[in-house]
């Protein structure tokens, strides 16, 4: 599931539902029916980014976030952990608390980071010019990534932890971490290719 808002839901997104169109929405994403995500995500996806966006500044953060809150709320959906169905709106927007104030808290408690030239020495110290010059590449390279994506690809090349340890760490589930990532990485060695074509 994708956050994107738009489509032939749109308009269902102008209003806010009435209790009953919050109860048969529920209904129809906990039985699967293809078109209720969509209507789920056109609703509150982009009411969510906004509201992660307002709590931490971030729109990288934002986005990953919102599609956090939004697969929590269709996992509760399917296994019938909402008990007020014709609440759903409020089910979602406590599930957005809740997933911003377990990031903030959990970023709250990070060390300070240490910067990129620190943990690169540490990985992998330079030996000859030619490996000198591929880590200030490399540097350069994790320079462009945002702060985020930066962590993750340290914490995975550098300190060797799995998605679900630096999902911990970072307060994001394995699934975003996996997902980040593999968007570093590819921006990563494009960077690369990019300057050692120079």
């Amino acid at each position: 599931m994708t956050l994107q808002s738009g489509g032939a839901t749109a308009g269902s997104a102008r209003g806010l539902l009435t209790p009953e169109q919050q109860s048969s929405l529920a209904e129809r994403v906990r039985t699967r029916e293809p078109s209720a995500e969509e209507e789920l995500v056109s609703l509150f996806g982009d009411r969510i980014r906004v509201l992660v966006l307002a709590r931490t500044g971030d729109p990288e953060t934002a986005r990953d976030l919102a599609q956090e809150v939004m697969l929590a709320v269709v996992r509760a959906l399917r296994e019938e952990q909402v008990r007020e169905p014709e609440r759903l709106a409020g089910f979602v927007y406590g599930t957005a608390r809740n997933v911003i104030n377990n990031y903030l808290r959990a970023r709250s408690r990070l060390p300070r980071e240490d910067s990129i030239d620190a943990a690169l020495h540490l990985a992998n110290p330079p030996e000859t010019s030619d490996d000198g010059e591929r880590i200030a590449v490399v540097r350069h390279a994790m320079a462009s990534l945002g702060s985020t994506d930066r962590k993750i690809l340290l914490l995975t090349l550098v300190e060797g932890l799995k998605p679900g340890e630096i999902g911990v760490r970072l307060a994001l589930t394995s699934e975003t971490v996996r997902a980040r990532k593999s968007r570093a990485l590819k921006k990563v060695i494009e960077h690369v290719k990019r300057l050692s074509r120079r």
